[in-house]
C-alpha cells in the first residue's frame, strides 16, 4: 500500500454496501442531512470539531471535501440508509502510516440512530476494505477518554485496548486522554468467518 495507490482509489471512492447502508462518496446535496446532525453539541462533543454554526457552513465545507476527493486526499465515506437515500454519518480513514502499512479509522454518526448498530456496520466494512482491497496490517481508532460509546463500537469490531495517552491532546481548550484500539490483519482473518455468522448480533448491540 502506497500513497499514489491510496490518492487513486479516493479520488473517486467506491461504493460499499451492507445489509442496510450504502457508503458513498458525500455530495453537496448531503448538507441538509450532515447538518442535521453536525449542528448538535452531543454529536461533536467527543471530536476535534465544534458543531456547525449554520446549514451554510455545512454546504461550504462538502464544497470543500469535492476539492480533497478531486485530489484524492480525503477518505471518508458519506454513511446513508439505503431504504431512505438518508446521510446519517460518515467513516471512513483518517489517516495513513505508509511507511507501516497502517491506518486508523473515524466515524461519526447521527444521534437520532444510535443504538441501532448502524456504526458497527459501517466501520466494519471500512474495516473490509482497509485489509481485503488496500491489503493493510494493522488498523487502529482513537477514541476520547469518556466516549464510551465509540469504544464500544471499537470492542464489537473485535479491536484490543492497547492503552490510555493520558492528556495527549489539546482539544477545545482543555488537555484530554486519548484511548488507543487496534486490530491487525491477522486478527481480522481468524475471526472474519465468526464475524460472518454473528453479524446480526453484532449489529443490533451496538
Amino acid at each position: 500500500m502506497d500513497r499514489d495507490t491510496v490518492n487513486r482509489i479516493f479520488k473517486s471512492p467506491p461504493e460499499l454496501y451492507t445489509k442496510r447502508l450504502l457508503l458513498r462518496k458525500m455530495q453537496k446535496t448531503d448538507s441538509a442531512d450532515m447538518h442535521e446532525y453536525a449542528s448538535r453539541e452531543e454529536v461533536s462533543r467527543y471530536l476535534l470539531w465544534n458543531p456547525h454554526e449554520s446549514l451554510g457552513y455545512t454546504y461550504r465545507y462538502l464544497t470543500y471535501l469535492q476539492s480533497r476527493y478531486r485530489a484524492g486526499e480525503f477518505y471518508d465515506w458519506a454513511v446513508v440508509l439505503k431504504e431512505q437515500q438518508k446521510m446519517i454519518g460518515t467513516a471512513g480513514f483518517t489517516k495513513f502510516y505508509y511507511d507501516d502499512n497502517a491506518a486508523e479509522i473515524g466515524y461519526v454518526l447521527n444521534d437520532r440512530y444510535w443504538g441501532n448498530g448502524f456504526a458497527v456496520e459501517a466501520a466494519a466494512e471500512v474495516i473490509k476494505f482497509g485489509f481485503e482491497v488496500l491489503k493493510l496490517n494493522r488498523i487502529e481508532a482513537r477514541y476520547i477518554i469518556g466516549n464510551d460509546r465509540s469504544l464500544r463500537v471499537m470492542q464489537k469490531l473485535r479491536m484490543k485496548h492497547e492503552g490510555i495517552m493520558r492528556e495527549s491532546l489539546l482539544n477545545k481548550g482543555r488537555y484530554v486522554s486519548v484511548g488507543v484500539c487496534s486490530i491487525l490483519k491477522s486478527e481480522y482473518e481468524a475471526i472474519i468467518d465468526e464475524m460472518l455468522v454473528q453479524e446480526r448480533k453484532i449489529y443490533i448491540e451496538e
